[in-house]
């Protein structure tokens, strides 16, 4: 049996700011955000508005690393992964590099 699939999503907050995290199911953890006291603390007090990347990852162990490299990134740089859809830097790359691509 194959082990189910982990993504990393970004959500764009009412106030204009990204929140960046891993789940097993997107949509279920967008809800869980918007209606549940389940969502993160962040997004008690900046409303997420919509889901605007995500990308499968695989294993969680993998979507954590992930999700660490691009909470390091600056907004700018955020703002283009979303506006790209790129695929994010292979591992042996440093986010320095991402942001010179």
């Amino acid at each position: 049996m194959t082990p189910p699939s982990w993504y990393l999503y970004i959500l764009r907050c009412s106030d204009g700011s990204l929140y960046t995290g891993i789940t097993l199911n997107v949509k279920r953890r967008f809800t869980e955000h918007c209606q549940s006291p389940k969502g993160a603390r962040y997004t008690r007090s900046h409303h997420p508005l919509k889901v605007v990347y995500r990308k499968k990852i695989g294993t969680q162990g993998e979507a954590m690393k992930m999700e660490r490299r691009v909470k390091t990134l600056s907004k700018e740089q955020k703002e283009k992964l979303i506006l790209r859809k790129r695929k994010l830097p292979e591992k042996r790359l440093q986010i320095k590099k991402f942001a010179e691509v």
